[in-house]
This record gives structure tokens, sequence and C-alpha cells, in this order.
């Protein structure tokens, strides 16, 4: 039993029949309760009938509770499933708006019909007892008028008097004519005994003409008032409202039941036989106001709470047969007023007649006086009917084109979700319209066109960030990471890129132990190209110095002009390092190497500090300061243009001498040039910080600088390279 309770669950959770929200869990467990209740009270009920009545009262309530926790369930699974596709709602929706009015219009129609069909039909039975009262009533009005004629002759009529008409018209077979002159009766009309077929009624005053019920039968009565002499004149005809006159007017039409009410001399079940069922007794008792229609096997009852009844007298007639599917048959009742004779009361429901005929019949009647403009109505009314279900099926036609371009759209839009949850952005939604969904449609292509070619681009990126980081890490490792410190002379060089890799560029390059080349550039433009130029000037500058350059430039020109190229280091006998001759060799390898636009700044010099001189030569880079011991300035500004835009240039070079506690300052225009709402930091800023701090060590002094600079600049975006080059004697 363990092992099944388990596999039952996972079975009904596959089929997603296992009850998971609180509401279904509810609902189930009082449907189980409800069963519970039930099983107990079928066990108590032949032992306990009170306590299986009590509770069949708790099965109810609680199987009550079951049921609207189930449909609240059902509910929300329908609308959890069913209800999350959009076509399914839609289609929910056209029910709703569109077919079950459809439905209920058609409906009322039908139900229209039906009522102005079975009302037809009892206006035709009730006509046709009208029209033959006021026939009766015009016989009897004219006989009345004969009696009184031969009562002024002073003739007495008889029974006789009737029996031409009895001859000539078998209607007056089944009727009934009594006079009475004043308080006498006429010897018109008597029965086996002498008496009169039906007693007078004192009540009539004047004309007279009612169904009336006279003991258990109803009859057709009218009566005629004539003053004759100083007396009334009273003459009344009779006509039973039977068979015969009901299958008069039923012939054609279909069948027709008569009930008639009676009195009952008790409660119980009143058939056309008279047959009662004492079982009922008690039943009847309880709820004698309830009208019921009861059908025993001799006939039907209508019964209600007062000690009367409508019993089916007869039937007459007989329904046609069926001329079509549609052709099927009414069954209406109308009631018929009937006054009781004895007690001349009225009773508008004292009898009902019931009628049973099909619509082809009535249609017959109703048409019967057009002829052939009838059937040209019939042919109107069935264009119509045919024009207005084209028009439905032309509806439901576009409604349903409609909802697949409405579903179709939307199924296509999650299609595309799918496939960009996936990744695949190149997927694209079909458009083959031109309305609101196909423009949806193309904005969500052109959107995922965007996201492609955003992911492009950012694939890209990354790929340029990856070269550039490894361009960074490259260039990093040109820059002098340990740096040789002579004995008599202290360096510091410091650069911050603006992007990822820098343009500017700085070395310190030790010849000997008492010699040392310092070297600060810019390049032209920024990045990866920018930096190419850096590392080519890194290395060149590297190259040449390690080897037997020229000492002056006059030696570089003479040979430049004589064989149109420049001569070797190694062709130079002199062992002297010239800035101005590595500057004439930089400038020519760069022009041609380089494009037009590519050029460089560069200061070159060699430091000797066995001498303290500083030979230097300046490639159109912003000129070093020396700030002395007692804060005066020297610029250093010997030198020729930029190196790599003119080729046979040559740089004339200089030299300083340099105290100990004399500073050399070398920077780019990183420094002096970014701006903010006072302007640019400028030269004279510079120069007046590192004049108040020239004592700090000089990493300090380069931290200070940088920090001025930062806070210059603020929150803006860092506009150039930062570049730094100290040098102090000691």
């Amino acid at each position: 039993m363990k092992l099944l309770l388990p596999e039952l669950e996972l079975r009904l959770r596959k089929r997603g029949l296992w009850p998971e929200s609180r509401m279904a869990r509810i609902g189930c467990y009082l449907a189980g309760l409800a069963v519970l209740l039930f099983v107990a009270q079928s066990v108590a009920k032949p032992f306990r009938p009170a306590v299986a009545n009590d509770l069949g009262g708790w099965v109810t309530f609680v199987s009550i509770l079951a049921v609207l926790f189930l449909l609240f369930t059902g509910f929300r699974w329908l609308r959890a499933n069913i209800l999350w596709r959009l076509r399914n709602r839609l289609i929910v929706t056209y029910v709703f708006v569109g077919f079950i009015p459809t439905v209920l219009l058609i409906s009322m129609g039908l139900i229209t019909i039906y009522l102005f069909a079975g009302q037809f039909a009892s206006f035709i039975v009730t006509s046709e007892i009208n029209s033959q009262m006021r026939t009766l009533e015009s016989a009897n009005a004219a006989i009345a008028n004969e009696l009184a004629a031969k009562i002024e002759r002073g003739e007495k009529p008889t029974v006789q008097s009737l029996e031409g008409l009895r001859r000539q018209d078998e209607h007056w077979l089944r009727r009934s004519v009594c006079a009475w002159y004043g308080n006498e009766q006429v010897a018109l009309c008597a029965d086996a005994n002498g008496d009169p077929a039906f007693p007078t009624a004192n009540y009539i005053q004047g004309p007279f003409r009612e169904v009336v019920q006279d003991g258990p039968n109803l009859y057709m009565r009218t009566a005629t008032l004539i003053r004759v002499r100083s007396q009334m004149l009273c003459v009344i005809s009779s006509e039973g409202l039977d068979k015969a006159l009901m299958a008069d007017i039923a012939k054609d039409l279909g069948e027709i039941t008569l009930y008639v009410r009676t009195p009952r001399t008790s409660p119980a079940i009143v058939g056309a036989s008279g047959a009662t069922s004492s079982a009922d007794n008690d039943k009847a008792a309880k709820d004698r106001k309830r009208l019921t229609i009861r059908e025993t096997s001799s006939g039907a009852v209508l019964e209600n709470g007062a000690n009367e009844s409508l019993a089916a007298e007869f039937s007459v007639g007989k329904v046609a047969a069926a001329s079509a599917w549609f052709d099927r048959q009414i069954t209406f009742g109308t009631p018929l007023p009937v006054m009781d004779w004895k007690s001349g009361e009225h009773n508008s429901q004292g009898a009902v007649v019931g009628v049973q005929t099909r619509p082809s019949v009535l249609y017959q009647r109703l048409f019967a006086a057009l002829g052939k403009f009838a059937q040209g109505v019939e042919y109107i009314l069935l264009g119509v009917a045919i024009f207005l279900a084209i028009i439905e099926l032309f509806a439901l036609f576009i409604g349903g084109r409609l909802t697949r371009t409405i579903t179709g759209a939307v199924a296509q839009l999650y299609e595309a979700t799918l496939h960009i949850n996936r990744g695949d952005f190149s997927h694209r939604i079909p458009v083959r319209s031109s309305d609101q969904l196909s423009t949806l449609a193309n904005s969500f292509n052109s959107m995922t066109a965007s996201i492609e070619r955003l992911v492009l681009e950012q694939k890209e990126k990354q790929r340029l960030e990856n070269e550039l980081a490894i361009a960074q890490e490259v260039q990093a490792q040109l820059f002098p990471r340990e740096i040789t410190q002579l004995e008599g002379l202290e360096v510091h060089g410091f650069c911050r890129p603006a992007r990822t890799v820098s343009g500017d560029y700085y070395d310190f390059l030790a010849v000997n132990s008492s010699r040392m080349i310092l070297a600060v550039g810019d390049i032209s433009g920024k990045g990866i190209s920018a930096a190419l130029l850096m590392a080519t000037i890194h290395s060149a500058v590297r190259a040449y110095s390690t080897e037997s350059a020229p000492r002056t430039s006059r030696a570089l020109s003479a040979g430049a002009a004589s064989g149109g190229n420049l001569m070797l280091a190694s062709e130079v006998s002199s062992t002297e390092i010239s800035p101005g001759a590595l500057l004439a060799l930089l400038n020519h390898q760069l022009y041609e190497s380089t494009p037009t636009e590519k050029y460089a700044t560069l200061f070159l010099a060699v430091y000797d500090v066995e001498t303290r001189l500083l030979t230097y030569s300046n490639g159109g880079h912003l000129p070093p300061i020396i700030v002395a011991r007692d804060g005066s300035i020297r610029r250093l500004e010997c030198g020729g243009t930029v190196v790599g835009l003119f080729d046979h240039e040559t740089y004339p070079e200089a030299s300083v001498s340099l105290e100990k506690g004399d500073l050399l300052l070398a920077y780019s225009d990183g420094v002096t040039e970014p701006e903010n709402d006072y302007g640019e930091f400028g030269e004279e800023r510079l120069i007046d910080l590192v004049r108040a701090n020239r004592q700090l060590d000089l990493t300090r002094l380069s931290e200070t600088v940088t920090a001025a600079v930062d806070d210059w600049i603020g929150d803006n975006e860092q506009p150039d390279d930062v570049t730094l080059v100290f040098a102090r004697p000691r």
C-alpha cells in the first residue's frame, strides 16, 4: 500500500491531475468527506432513519462546498492552461461576443415563433368558438323575434316549432332552445320528464353570450330579452361544447384537448375515469395550494389548492405529419373564461383549451387567403434567411482570419523571443502584411538586427581590448622598471596613459658608471599607432646609444650629403655619444618608415657625473626646466624641429652644468594643457609647484604634481598622456 500511493501520485502528477494548490486540496478533502458521509448515511438509513436524514443534510452542505472549491480550482486551471494561449482567449472572446449573442437571438426568435404559433393556434380555436357563439346568438335572436310575433298574435309555441330548423340545419340537432314569458315557461323544449332542458337564470338582464358550466359540462349559451306587451320574453339557446363541435374546429388544425374544472371530493388524484390513489392523499393534503399536472392511465388532471381540478374532458383531431425536419410539433394552451350557470360568477380559468399542431398547418391557415402572394412572401423570407446566413458565414470567415492573423503574429513573436533567448540574433520574423502587427514585426526585426550588430561590435571591441591589454603589457615592459641610479645622479620617471596604451616615451639608459642617457618624447596621435611608434623610438634610441655614434651633427650631415645615406655608427671612430646625432638618425629612420603625418617630439640628454655636465638636444619637445637650489629657472631650448617630419634635419646640442641640489624637470604637454573652468594648468603653475616641493623625494614630488593635475582636471576625462621625468645631482 505504501508503494502504491507514491506511484499513484506520480502518475497523477504526470497527467496534471494531482492537486497542487491549497484550493484544490481543500476541494478534494471536502469531496472525500462528502463520500464518507454518504456511505455513513446509506449504512444508517435502514437502522436509524433520523440520523440518516441529518447526515443527508451534511452530505448536501459538504458537497456544495466541495463543488464550489473545485469549480474555483477548475477556473484557475482553465485560465492557466486553456486561456494561456492568445488564440484560445480570442476564441472565448469571440464566443462570448459573437456566438453566444447569436445563439441567444436565435433562441429568442425560436421561442417567439413558438409562442406566436401557439398563441395563433389558440386564437384560431377561441375565434372559432366565438364565431359559433355569434351564429348561435343570431339564430337565438331570430327565434325570439318569431316567438314574440306569435305571442302578439295569441298563438302558443310548441316543441314542434323547432323541427323545421333541425331538418334544415344539422347544427340544430345539438342545440336546445328554451323560452320564458314572464314567470311561465313557454312549451318549446322539455326533457323526458317534461322539465326544461336547462333552468333559467334570473341574473340575465340583457343580451347574453357566454360559455357556461352547467353541472360537469360546458355549453355555449346566448339569451335574448324582448318585451312583449307588459312582460319580458326570454329566449335562451344552448349548444354543448362537445366533441362534435371541437372536431369541426380541429379539422385542418391538429389535436384539441379540453380541460374542464370539476369539483373534487378529496385531495386525491382524479383522472378521467374518476379513479383515486389513496397513497397520495397525505401528500396532496400538505400542498393544496400547489398547481401540478398529473398523468394517469386514463387521462391528465391539473390540480390546485382549491377543491377543484382541471380534468381532460376529451381530445379530438389529429396532429398532421411533419412536412420537414424543422416542422416541429407545437403544444400550447389557453384559458377559456367560463361562467357558472347557477351563480352567474365568472371564472377566467374555468376551462383550458390545449392545442397541438405544426407550423406548416398554421402557415397554411394564416396565408390561405393570399394565394400566390403568400408564396412570394415565402420566397422573400427564404432569400432574407439565405442572405443573413451568408453574412453570418462571411463574419465567421473574417473573424477566423483576423483571429489567425493576430494569434499567428503573436506566435511568431513568441518563437522569435525563444530564438533570441538562445542567442540566435539572426532570426527574423517574416512580414507578409502592412498593418500594425507587421510594423511590430519590423520593429522586432530591427531590434534584433541592432542587437546582432551590437553583439558583433562588442565582440570586436572585446578583441581590441584584448589586443590593447597585450599592447599595454608589452609597452609596460618598454618603460624602465628598475632604474639604475648613478652614484652622483638621482632620476625618476612617471607615465600615465590617457587610454590603454601611451604615446609618451621616457627612458634612462646607463652608458657606464659615470654616464647616463635621459630621453623624453611625445608621439603624435594616440592609441595603438602612437604606441607602436613609441616602441620604435624606444628600440632605436637603445640600439643607437649602444653603438659608437657620430659626435656631432656636422659629421652626420657631411656623410648624408656625400653618399645620400647615413653613416653607420661603426663607421665613426669616435666613441662619444652625441644627442644631436642620435636625433638626426632617428629623424631619418622615422621619415623613411612612417607615414607623412606621423612624427614625434624628443628630448635627449647625456649626463656626465664626473664633470656634472648635461649635454642635450631637443627635437621639438617642450623645453625641460632646471630649477636651481636658489629657485631660479633655466630652460633647455637648444635643438631643432620635430623628429620624422622632414628629412636631412640637423639638431644642435648644448651643455649645461648641474650643481648639487639642482632639479631637472622634463614633461609632456599632458601635464600643462589640461583645462577646467579656470583655464589650463599651465607651465607657471607647474614650476611654482616643483619649486615649492623641490626638497621632496623625487617619487613624492612626482605624486604631488600628478595629484595637482588630477585635482585640476576634476571629474573630466584625462585629455592626454601625463609624463614626468626628474633628475637631481647628488
